[in-house]
């Protein structure tokens, strides 16, 4: 490596491993289990969906570096109790939140139906704490029915007769202002962000119930699975643009009488030609085929005039109109900056299809981003300028950036914990 990278390590090293605990919260209030917050400044005593999970995936690497028996199994209780805090707000009707603090849960829709709710990454979450335990399912046995009940909310409740899945509103959906779904009708979102998530979701899904011993189950969750992957085939790919994009779904009732009825409109989604960020998400959950993985790497990773930046992905193409890097906080800006997340995971994608030239500099990028921002502020932000790595809002953000330890340990080539994955 770089003798720049090889010091930027050791300082990310160094600092990550004083201050990851600050991440752990104490059981309490209405949360029954010890959880991993974002961090020890912001966002003090709450439980956010996806942060927790990708922060538990970083927390591995950490502690698998540190060589500590004792600190792993200590942390085991705070990445068990993330998952259980949410299962134990399961239910029948399967609503789980987004978001828990001490009081409980922080949004509580009048009707569970017509609102988002927790991402479909619980699954994941628990299926990279049951595989790092040697495939011990047995701590989720007694709620793993509410996880079930989850999954068939999103299928009755947040699919489209098109196969894809989309979102309720545009509020709390992980990529705040993806224009895509920000200010948007709703229901109208066929997401590619949350299409992909799902198809991990049901992935590891079936991974617990084979690990439970419901074959059936697991059976079935797969065959959603595949049925998902190819309408995301079908309706996100681009292949005038060799892109994937999210759909429109806000389309009118198709005419069989009247004007229209000769010739009835007969596709039941648009695509919305907005570069977003998220499109490399086929790459990371292995939807797109080898040949449209070769032009979106090609044709959008590489293009400086779109997501190739100095020092990352841009969250937005730069050619889109909406384009921007000004600071904003609810909703957090993913018109343009560069995220440690959305790194982290286009990092992944690329590795997958065996883009390994274009995964190092993406991971060395990531490593001087971060690598800076301690040196002068001995802290890391939330998200950060694309040409010069200038910080942008919320020193002292933890939470996925410390992502950034299982891409050095891949640069270094040693053992890396990562997320699940079962493709």
């Amino acid at each position: 490596m770089n003798n720049d990278i090889t010091w930027y390590s050791t300082l990310l090293r160094e600092h990550i491993a004083t201050h990851y605990r600050g991440m752990f919260r104490e059981a309490g209030g209405a949360l029954p289990y010890p959880f991993v917050a974002p961090g020890s400044q912001q966002y003090l005593d709450v439980l956010w969906d996806w942060d927790s999970w990708l922060s538990n995936v970083a927390l591995r690497q950490v502690l698998l570096e540190g060589g500590d028996a004792a600190a792993s199994a200590d942390a085991l209780r705070y990445e068990q109790g993330c998952v259980l805090n949410y299962l134990h707000f399961g239910s029948m009707a399967g609503r789980i939140p987004i978001i828990l603090d001490r009081s409980g849960d922080v949004y509580r829709p009048d009707d569970i139906y017509s609102q988002n709710m927790h991402k479909p990454v619980l699954a994941q979450h628990a299926a990279f704490i049951v595989r790092a335990g040697g495939h011990d399912a047995g701590w989720l046995r007694e709620k793993f029915y509410y996880l079930l009940t989850f999954l068939n909310n999103y299928r009755h409740h947040h699919r489209h007769r098109c196969g894809l899945y989309y979102w309720q509103t545009d509020s709390m959906i992980g990529v705040d202002n993806d224009p895509c779904t920000f200010f948007r009708p709703p229901r109208s979102s066929g997401s590619i962000f949350l299409n992909c998530l799902m198809v991990q979701e049901l992935a590891a899904a079936a991974y617990l119930a084979d690990c439970l011993n419901l074959g059936d189950i697991a059976a079935g969750l797969r065959a959603d699975g595949d049925s998902l992957r190819t309408a995301i085939r079908e309706h996100c790919w681009d292949e005038r643009d060799g892109f994937y994009y999210s759909v429109d779904l806000n389309l009118l009732p198709s005419a069989t009488t009247g004007l229209h009825a000769g010739a009835p409109r007969d596709w039941d989604c648009l695509i919305q030609r907005i570069g977003v960020w998220s499109g490399f998400l086929a790459l990371w959950a292995g939807v797109a085929t080898p040949e449209q993985a070769g032009r979106m790497v090609c044709e959008h990773y590489r293009n400086e005039r779109t997501f190739h930046a100095s020092f990352g992905v841009r969250t937005l193409s730069k050619l889109e109109k909406m384009y921007t890097i000004r600071a904003s906080g609810n909703p957090s800006c993913w018109l343009g900056p560069v995220w440690g997340v959305s790194n982290y995971l286009t990092f992944r994608g690329l590795l997958r299809y065996g883009y390994h030239d274009d995964a190092r500099q993406l991971a060395e990028a990531t490593v001087r981003l971060f690598g800076r921002d301690v040196a002068r502020f001995d802290a890391l932000h939330e998200y950060y300028q694309p040409e010069d790595g200038e910080p942008i809002l919320n020193r002292g953000f933890q939470n996925w950036n410390y992502l950034v330890m299982n891409m050095i340990a891949w640069l270094e080539e040693r053992d890396i914990v990562s997320e699940f994955d079962a493709g």
